[in-house]
């Protein structure tokens, strides 16, 4: 039976799992990534370590590797850009040559919004639909657009960085208003207590509980979050926005208030054809994206 090798890049753990003919994710693993101790060198050594033990049990066609930073797609799989502080030594790394010539395997490297985001195209929450956007919500804030099953890459290879937009004139950016960090911060504001001392958990249990601070900061947080949303809508027009990220966990309480505040930034014939939905592959999306794109060159 053959086999493809995934492998999911994280700032904390490198996910990695084995995918059989059918689609089935037959086995699934973490390491821990290691990143700012051993480097952009540790990486690769690690997906090499990852690919070569499955090679000794099992028959693989091919691997599929999404990781964080920005990707140039191609034979070489390059990281045009990893954070120096996260990631030192990562910007330039040819990672995908790297594992094909250690390997002897055809390899495909994508950056891991883009990589969940066709995931949750292909079998997830934007299944059907021939346009999607998602906007993954944690520290920061990626998006990625896809269109007819293709990526949209852009020129430098950084088409759908929603976080680094500005809004309202203001000197910070989009992240800095709308990620789960900005919550944790306001809430943690409010409540006299350290952010590293809060989860974004924490901050929508006190509201549930009644606490008005905490929902205040919820939305204010879902205001400033609908404004990229809206600016998602207008300028793409797509059929679907998915919004993934541990914080839209909290659907129950997030969508009516995400779907009201969307609808009154949004002209409605902008958005009659576009629904906001949220993510359905958990932490699996990046693992399921780099499959489909790695079982086209196996």
């Amino acid at each position: 039976m053959h086999n493809i090798v995934v492998i999911d890049i994280g700032g904390t753990a490198i996910k990695y799992g084995l995918v059989d003919a059918e689609g089935h994710l037959r086995d699934k693993g973490s390491r821990p990534t290691l990143a700012r101790e051993e480097g952009g060198a540790g990486i690769v050594a690690k997906a090499i370590d990852i690919v070569q033990a499955y090679q000794q049990h099992f028959y693989v066609d091919a691997v599929g590797i999404d990781t964080a930073g920005v990707v140039r797609p191609g034979e070489e799989g390059e990281i045009v850009f990893a954070g120096p502080d996260s990631f030192p030594g990562y910007s330039g790394t040819q990672l995908g040559q790297a594992v094909r010539e250690a390997a002897g395997l055809p390899c495909v490297v994508e950056n891991d919004v883009n990589a969940a985001a066709l995931g949750e195209y292909a079998e997830g929450a934007a299944r059907g639909a021939r346009s999607a956007f998602m906007v993954t919500v944690g520290t920061g804030v990626g998006g990625c657009f896809i269109m007819d099953g293709k990526i949209w890459h852009g020129a430098s290879y950084s088409a759908g960085e929603l976080g680094f937009l500005r809004v309202h004139g203001e000197q910070r950016i989009f992240e800095e208003l709308a990620s789960t960090r900005a919550l944790i911060q306001a809430a943690a504001f409010t409540h006299n207590v350290s952010p590293a001392e809060l989860t974004g958990e924490q901050v929508f249990r006190w509201a549930r509980q009644g606490d008005a601070d905490a929902m205040a900061a919820i939305l204010q947080w879902c205001d400033n979050l609908t404004e990229g949303l809206a600016a998602v809508a207008c300028l793409l027009n797509p059929e679907v926005i998915v919004l993934g990220g541990g914080v839209m966990a909290q659907r129950q309480l997030l969508a009516p208030l995400l779907t009201q505040r969307f609808e009154a930034r949004v002209p409605e014939a902008m958005r009659a054809h576009t629904r906001i939905t949220f993510a359905m592959l958990g932490n699996d999306a990046g693992l399921r994206g780099a499959w489909h794109l790695a079982k086209n060159i196996a």
